[in-house]
């Protein structure tokens, strides 16, 4: 039996976007509200019967969220181009430990409805 836990945060960024079709208002500095979720799974501990403390989850996604809230992402180390696809390549990458197996990541602009999902 495999138990999974995910744990869901926000973040508010800008950035500009260079892409063949409608790239106009794409190319000027705009923002974005970002919802992401990071589900991790671990054997749960015989004592507590706990995949992962939320506590230690908590301070990884904060690590990774303070790298990308309120910051321009295409000033952001190792980001690449601000694309939902590596965006959530970036926080996977960054949530990798050894607590824990990352399973997937999925990051969502609701405001548009654009959403993309990486799987182990």
């Amino acid at each position: 039996m495999k138990l999974e836990l995910t744990q869901r945060f926000f973040f508010d960024a800008a950035h500009t976007l260079d892409r063949a079709h409608d790239s106009a208002p794409s190319r000027r500095v705009h923002g974005h509200t970002y919802h992401a979720a990071v589900t991790v799974s671990a054997p749960a501990a015989a004592d507590s019967g706990m995949v992962v403390d939320l506590a230690l989850l908590r301070q990884g996604i904060a690590a990774v969220r303070e790298r990308l809230d309120h910051h321009l992402l295409d000033e952001v180390p190792g980001l690449g181009r601000p694309t939902l696809e590596n965006l959530c390549r970036f926080i996977f990458e960054g949530m990798a430990s050894g607590l824990w197996v990352v399973e997937r990541v999925d990051v969502e602009r609701p405001a548009s409805g654009d959403a993309c999902r990486l799987s182990r």
